[in-house]
């Protein structure tokens, strides 16, 4: 019999996206997050909230971090700004291999932050081979026979989240949406049936995401 609390393991839990997902599972009953960080002086922060850390990094080996692991949320990246190698090696390269291992550690869920526009990269974007990064991460998840969600937010800001959203499995128009907005959908995504197998574009909206994604669904 499955243990009522689960834990949750957050790849990439030290960025802006990845602390807001710390935060809202520590609140959120029946999730346990843990929080996968790089460094030892990154602890700190989650020590002080009471959320377990495992220290892995992604361009090396970290199967230790999936012990005990129910379900998974990968929320990291390189940053736009980052070079083509780190990109490949954190967005593409990372994501995969911890695809693997969720396989392999028989997870039960395993949700994506991915980005807008991932499903067919723009060749003439200049985030085209962050976009293809993404695309074949997104790919091998989508191949690799777990229960899955691949959520792609619009443009990532700071404001404070509005619990609402719209959601499309493609937007014609580039949009944005909170940071805070994207991590309650990633939460929320969490529960087995909840947009299963499935991928889709959000932006900020006038929708519950409960509802928006149920919708979706229904389309």
């Amino acid at each position: 019999m499955k243990q009522d609390i689960q834990n949750i393991l957050v790849i990439g839990a030290n960025g802006s996206t990845g602390q807001l997902i710390c935060n809202l599972l520590s609140e959120s009953p029946g999730y346990r997050p843990v929080a996968m960080i790089r460094k030892e002086s990154q602890k700190e922060q989650f020590k002080e909230k009471n959320i377990r850390t495992v220290i892995a990094d992604l361009e090396e080996d970290f199967g230790h971090a999936f012990e005990n692991i129910d379900k998974v949320i990968f929320a990291a990246g390189a940053g736009g700004s980052s070079s083509d190698e780190k990109t490949i090696a954190v967005d593409q390269e990372g994501a995969k291999k911890s695809v693997d291992l969720a396989k392999k550690h028989h997870i039960d869920k395993f949700v994506m932050l991915s980005s807008m526009g991932a499903e067919n990269p723009d060749e003439d974007s200049e985030l085209y081979k962050y976009l293809k990064a993404k695309h074949n991460a997104d790919e091998h998840l989508k191949n690799s026979g777990l229960n899955y969600t691949i959520v792609r937010p619009g443009g990532l800001t700071d404001e404070e989240g509005k619990g609402k959203i719209k959601a499309e499995q493609s937007f014609d128009d580039k949009g944005k949406i909170s940071r805070e907005d994207v991590a309650m959908t990633l939460v929320h995504v969490l529960a087995p049936e909840v947009a299963r197998n499935s991928y889709f574009e959000i932006l900020t909206g006038d929708m519950r995401i409960h509802e928006a994604i149920s919708q979706l669904s229904e389309a």
